[in-house]
């Protein structure tokens, strides 16, 4: 069993807890960080874990093999960095990084202390769209062309001030919470992004915002793409490929329909599963047995990379290449 701590206690950092404690065979939580320590005593008694309020003290602790990090992004590389040379596995919820030099600098730390790395993009995990990956892996619906993804969420109407509402922590309206999940899906169903133009439109600052953020894609494969997100708009999840032989539409979490050229559309419904516990137990896998993490390094750098080109075409107006170096 994997005695873990986990750095931050806010909605999604419950999430990570509530997804493992007492029922993963491998990853426990025995450590729990908060600044505001008196708003999650109680989860931390129901859950079974000691809780403080210093990083420090948590990563310093030996019982303590691994750390996970629910933190604002601009902590993400340094909290790495210093998880990482305490010679323990470190996971980070997204985006890990605005730029992909800052992602870089902590995969590099990561690397050169050779600890396992994790991030969390649970969204792959999704029943729907494990199948899929699949379906493009394996050629069904031929070389894909052209991808489309939407990602929205209600979450922002129960953000109350804070991080997320700051635009130097999570810039580009819904682009840095549910947009970055479909970056996340394209690079790992269509490869790396080459360049995009992106915009943002904005009804109603935070609290509460309302906006839309969409991005045109260009492939270094030569396909292309188009995504969107909406804030505040109930929960619905996309993703389309279109391929030469077909395409496949991934629709919330457990639906697939593929249709291939000349051949009535198949929709099938999987089973429903936890995407977080089961991202998280592939994490525990690659620290006990070395086994690859399910989301690549160089994914996370290219999303990276994706993102801050998206950040940027948001600001400036125009289309923007993606740094890859």
């Amino acid at each position: 069993m994997i005695d873990a701590a986990v750095i931050g206690l806010g909605r999604w950092g419950k999430s990570i807890v509530t997804a493992a404690q007492g029922k993963s065979k491998r990853l426990r939580f025995i450590r729990g960080v908060s600044k505001e320590p008196d708003q999650v005593r109680d989860f931390a008694k129901t859950h079974g874990f000691e809780l403080s309020t210093e990083f420090e003290d948590a990563v310093s602790d030996p019982r303590v093999r691994a750390v996970f990090l629910a933190t604002p992004h601009s902590l993400h590389v340094s909290q790495i960095s210093a998880v990482a040379a305490a010679g323990k596995p470190v996971w980070c919820e997204k985006p890990l990084a605005l730029t992909r030099v800052e992602a870089e600098r902590a995969i590099a730390a990561c690397r050169k202390a050779g600890v396992a790395f994790g991030l969390g993009n649970n969204k792959r995990c999704f029943s729907s769209m494990r199948e899929l990956k699949q379906v493009v892996a394996d050629g069904t619906i031929g070389e894909v062309l052209h991808i489309e993804g939407n990602f929205t969420n209600e979450h922002s109407t129960r953000v109350l001030g804070g991080w997320r509402d700051d635009v130097r922590e999570s810039p580009g309206g819904g682009m840095t919470g549910a947009g970055l999940h479909v970056i996340d899906a394209f690079v790992n169903l269509a490869g790396p992004i080459a360049r995009v133009d992106a915009k943002l439109f904005s009804q109603k600052p935070a609290p509460d915002p309302r906006d839309a953020a969409a991005a045109l894609i260009e492939f270094e494969s030569g396909a292309t793409g188009l995504l969107a997100t909406v804030r505040a708009a109930p929960m619905f999840w996309r993703i389309h490929v279109f391929g030469t032989k077909g395409w496949a539409e991934a629709r919330d979490e457990t639906m697939l329909t593929v249709a291939r050229i000349g051949e009535t559309p198949k929709r099938q419904e999987f089973p429903q599963q936890d995407s977080l516990a089961v991202l998280l137990e592939a994490f525990a896998e690659s620290i006990e047995t070395g086994k690859p993490f399910p989301v690549s390094t160089a994914d996370m750098l290219d999303v990276a990379g994706a993102f801050e080109a998206i950040i940027r075409s948001m600001s400036n107006g125009s289309p923007v290449a993606v740094n890859r170096n």
